[in-house]
């Protein structure tokens, strides 16, 4: 476990550990199975897919499962199984506990939103999907390409309702099931865009907000205003395309919204009070 990481808020205290009066540790007790797990109960967890992979949201903004391409890919985010896994956190500084969590309707949009002692922020979160141009080489299909396909990237776009809120991201891939730590270098000397590389993979951040590489991880901080806008984006699409700005970010959300509500649509209406989890 790297120093940064055993500062991160979200690492467990461990059980036992203080030293008797002769010098000599304690043998840690072991955990009552009555006891809270330190890691996120499975079942509060956001999912989000753009049929080709899936992401996992912890309720505290972070990416706690990614594998990328697909599915049956190596994990780049595995802190569910493992701290030192890596994960992809983007949300208020210092506050873990959001006011509410929703899929906007119709959709595998996540919306999250926070309230802070400096006011309210809402995240917004997909794995994107757009027009499809051409055959998918990241993921080839065995069927006939569709006018809409999944993007290859998680595009996290963040509004401050009111107040002010400092923002922070946080990333720290860890490929090929936590075994192989990122090695991160700004793309053409910029500040807002750095590839992360390790087990013959590479991805890349790109955002509005500076970015900073400490060691294995990349760290950003920023203060939005009221009805201001900040986005991030997480590629590994051909040429590692990505949002190149807030308002792509908006359109990329825009059309994954569409896509789903459009699919959705195409379902026989379930009249019944089960509605929502039967959708889902």
């Amino acid at each position: 476990m790297t120093a940064a990481k055993s500062k991160n808020a979200r690492t467990p205290a461990k059980p036992g550990g203080d030293s008797k009066a002769d010098g000599k540790r304690e043998t840690p007790a072991p955990q009552s199975a009555a006891a809270p797990s330190p890691f996120t109960p499975i079942a509060d967890y956001a999912f989000l897919s753009n049929c080709h992979t899936g992401a996992l949201l912890a309720p505290d903004g972070a990416v706690d499962w990614l594998c990328v391409p697909r599915f049956d890919s190596p994990s780049v985010f595995g802190s569910l199984l493992d701290r030192g896994a890596g994960a992809f956190r983007l949300g208020p500084f210092g506050i873990n506990v959001p006011m509410a969590r929703i899929y906007e309707p119709g959709t595998n949009v996540l919306s999250t939103t926070w309230n802070t002692p400096g006011g309210w922020l809402v995240v917004r979160d997909a794995l994107t999907m757009g027009p499809s141009h051409g055959e998918d080489e990241i993921t080839p299909h065995t069927r006939a390409p569709a006018d809409t396909d999944g993007d290859h990237m998680l595009v996290r776009l963040v509004l401050c309702l009111g107040g002010q809120v400092e923002l922070e991201l946080v990333c720290e891939p860890v490929f090929d099931y936590g075994r192989t730590p990122a090695e991160w270098a700004l793309v053409d000397g910029q500040r807002q865009a750095a590839d992360a590389s390790g087990a013959g993979l590479t991805i890349r951040l790109r955002t509005d907000m500076a970015l900073g590489i400490e060691g294995e991880i990349v760290r950003a901080r920023h203060t939005l205003k009221q009805g201001e806008q900040a986005y991030c984006a997480l590629s590994w699409s051909e040429g590692l395309a990505a949002p190149e700005d807030v308002d792509d970010a908006n359109r990329r959300l825009a059309a994954t919204a569409t896509y789903w509500r459009d699919w959705i649509s195409g379902a026989r209406a379930v009249d019944h009070r089960w509605r929502q989890p039967i959708q889902r």
